[in-house]
């Protein structure tokens, strides 16, 4: 009964190989009988199947987003420690190609002071640019000056860029970092002194008590200025400031552009607190006076 099994295995075995094979021949047969039956042909790029190696992926450029021109300028403004005036526009009409000869010519006068850019409002590369400086309403065309560190400057459009004062844009070191300040909405202590001035170390009493109270603290800057420096005489006249006065002064800025007080020797906080509060209840509207609001944080 054994050799009846396997005998019937082996022969079903062999059965399944040759439909197997009797399958695979018929099909084979096809295949030629159909080849032959056509005329031949010469074979061609089209019918050769395109293989693409992993060495020809990577040698095939990839595309990439065009950069913003105002960013880039932006930085390599910021690289050379140079201002930047940043020309903005919607069109090239006549009234667009004016105001940018007027421009050029007006930078000369700069000499190596500050670098020019030009962007259009309407490029997908410029979005970013656009958005972070709200020029998406601004009229066109119009010119923002920025110092190296960011801080915008100055802005000419309409009349004004049809004379661009650019001279009145340059910032010293220390104006731009008040500005800076000012226009990230932080309150600003403007501390002029020197080895020269008098009261120097109470004049910064009250400034680093306030500066160290927790509601003020991360929205407070201070700025130092030696009266005798040659770039700063340009600011302190702003502040209205006498350079050649033998006390420290201090002047107590708040956003986006108030004088709060002015404090010749010795400060204190509760005074210059005092001082913040007064301004502020005088109607701030915008969160001017101090940051985030109008009155300082409880």
């Amino acid at each position: 009964m054994k050799k009846i099994a396997v005998a019937v295995v082996v022969l079903v075995a062999l059965v399944i190989v040759g439909v197997i094979c009797f399958a695979t021949a018929g099909c084979n047969r096809s295949e030629a009988v159909a080849a032959t039956s056509q005329p031949a042909r010469t074979s061609s790029a089209a019918d050769t199947p395109v293989t693409v190696t992993p060495a020809a992926l990577a040698s095939t450029p990839a595309s990439t987003p065009s950069e913003s021109v105002g960013q880039a300028a932006l930085k390599k403004a910021a690289d050379d420690k140079k201002h930047l005036f940043l020309f903005v526009s919607e069109n090239d009409n006549e009234e667009t190609a004016a105001a940018k000869r007027v421009l050029e010519a007006a930078a000369t006068k700069l000499g190596d002071k500050a670098d020019l850019a030009f962007i259009k409002r309407d490029d997908p590369a410029e979005k970013d640019t656009v958005e972070k400086f709200q020029l998406a309403r601004a009229p066109m065309p119009i010119v923002l000056a920025f110092a190296p560190n960011g801080a915008i400057t100055g802005a000419y459009f309409g009349e004004k860029l049809k004379d661009p004062q650019l001279q009145d844009s340059i910032a010293s070191e220390s104006e731009q970092q008040c500005m800076k300040a000012l226009q990230e909405r932080k309150l600003v202590f403007v501390c002029v002194q020197n080895a020269t001035t008098k009261s120097n170390d109470v004049a910064m009493k009250g400034v680093n008590e306030f500066k160290a109270d927790t509601r003020f603290a991360q929205f407070t800057e201070v700025v130092k200025i030696d009266p005798a420096a040659d770039a700063e005489q340009s600011f302190l006249t702003k502040l209205k400031i006498d350079p050649k006065a033998t006390e420290a002064t201090t002047a107590f800025l708040a956003p986006p552009d108030a004088l709060v007080s002015k404090v010749n020797g010795a400060t204190s906080k509760d005074a210059l607190v005092a001082a913040l509060t007064a301004a502020s209840s005088g109607g701030c509207g915008g969160g001017s006076c101090s940051p985030g609001g109008c009155g300082p944080r409880r």
